[in-house]
């Protein structure tokens, strides 16, 4: 198992003119993991997946993709990586399979039957054969991806992926997807504003916004972290806040009593200790913030420029 994360950012600052366009970007991804990026229109997505894939040049900082500087080891470092910025382009006159037989004769590693494999994965069938300009753009979507397996990357970059799907057209892209994990044992990143997208399909998900990372969490259901944030029921608000300030717990207040942040093996002690000081516990329970509250919650104090 290789215990080095596919991809690490390492203080990427980006200014474009004068406009500073990403600030401090620290992240890692790891083998297997499908990993969600997500933030508003004009957050700085687009401009990080250009910056990891090579098309634009970081201000300051480090890009290391499966053990590779991007900066130092170019060539080493992007043949991991398989992306879609923006829509696919294509020869709209040539069939989905000329289009791919086209790209692929820039590659002498990729074979006939490699490419015949990935138009399987994507399941276009018999429109493998139909010209491009008849697609509808859930399958130049498919194709795009298909485009961009080829080569057997370890990363692979979906900027907006579902933009202009239908519900049909964004479920298959999310069965597919999921699919696509197993079959290629691929990495995946997916730059969102789709809040839906990204719970679905991720299995962890930062939060962008100005140009800044402001949350990184698990989206799994079996997180197994153990300091979390509990939501603890009680009368006593700003009582019980002052003797956990004094245990050196953090504590919100919410509608129905304190939100602290506590690894759960202190639970028991915590209890004991508010009782003897006569504090009424009536419940305490993980609270299970949804996305969409973190991402208000990681976004709302500033609005986008």
């Amino acid at each position: 198992m290789n215990n080095k994360p596919i991809l690490k950012l390492q203080n990427i600052f980006k200014s474009i003119g004068k406009k500073q366009i990403l600030t401090d970007i620290n992240l890692q991804v790891e083998h297997g993991e499908i990993m969600g990026l997500l933030g508003p229109n004009g957050s700085g997505k687009t401009t990080l997946i250009r910056l990891i894939v090579g098309l634009m040049k970081t201000d300051k900082g480090r890009i290391v993709i499966n053990g590779h500087d991007l900066h130092k080891e170019f060539t080493n470092a992007i043949t991991n990586i398989g992306a879609i910025v923006e829509n696919p382009e294509f020869y709209e006159h040539l069939s989905g399979l000329l289009n791919l037989q086209q790209y692929s004769a820039m590659n002498p590693d990729i074979s006939e039957n490699r490419l015949h494999e990935v138009i399987g994965i994507v399941n276009l069938g018999e429109a493998i054969y139909d010209r491009v300009e008849s697609y509808s753009l859930g399958m130049r979507q498919r194709l795009g991806i298909a485009q961009a397996i080829l080569h057997r990357p370890k990363l692979l970059i979906l900027d907006e992926p579902t933009n202009g799907l239908d519900p049909l057209g964004m479920r298959e892209f999310r069965e597919y997807i999921s699919a696509l994990r197993k079959s290629e044992n691929v990495s995946i990143i997916i730059a969102s504003h789709l809040l839906r997208e990204i719970e679905d399909l991720c299995d962890r998900v930062a939060i962008i916004k100005s140009g800044e990372i402001r949350d990184v969490r698990s989206l799994s259901q079996n997180d197994q972290r153990t300091i979390r944030v509990f939501r603890m029921e009680v009368e006593e608000i700003s009582e019980t806040a002052q003797i956990l300030a004094g245990m050196g717990i953090e504590a919100k207040p919410s509608a129905s009593g304190l939100d602290i942040l506590v690894d759960k093996h202190q639970i028991p002690k915590l209890v004991r200790h508010l009782a003897n000081e006569g504090i009424s516990i009536y419940s305490i329970s993980p609270k299970n913030q949804s996305l969409e509250e973190a991402f208000f919650e990681a976004t709302e104090e500033n609005e986008d420029v």
